[in-house]
């Protein structure tokens, strides 16, 4: 697998469009980092680390609006293997002015585009969330 985070994003994506509660995704610090944002900020509902003996399953469960509405209404990856997109703190990116997120990999950490800005660094943009 050469893009195990759009791997992660498709494999939630797919999840969403069959209204599934659940998705299984092998773990990585990155994921789980990510995973963890995506909690933080209301568009998962739980997020499980299953140990399987080859590094672990992330079992995310998918956050719906009623039955079928669900919390996400889209994912896209920024920065892939063959072009890496970067941002600085000045021009950081906003997702639907402001109504989604966009995740940074920071010298600090992953943050949010908001938490990149207010910690005045910037970085590597993974993907947007909206």
């Amino acid at each position: 697998m050469t893009d195990p985070i759009a791997d992660m994003l498709t494999r939630i994506r797919n999840a969403l469009m069959v209204n599934k509660e659940t998705v299984e995704v092998p773990s990585s610090n990155m994921k789980k980092a990510i995973a963890e944002i995506m909690l933080k900020e209301g568009y998962l509902s739980d997020v499980k680390l299953v140990e399987d003996g080859f590094g672990g399953k992330l079992v995310l469960t998918l956050k719906y609006i009623g039955r079928k509405q669900s919390v996400i209404n889209g994912l896209k990856r920024i920065s892939k293997p063959g072009l890496r997109s970067y941002a600085g703190v000045e021009d950081m990116p906003k997702v639907m002015d402001g109504l989604g997120i966009a995740i940074i990999s920071t010298n600090k950490g992953v943050m949010t585009d908001k938490q990149a800005k207010a910690a005045n660094v910037g970085g590597e943009v993974l993907c947007y969330i909206w």
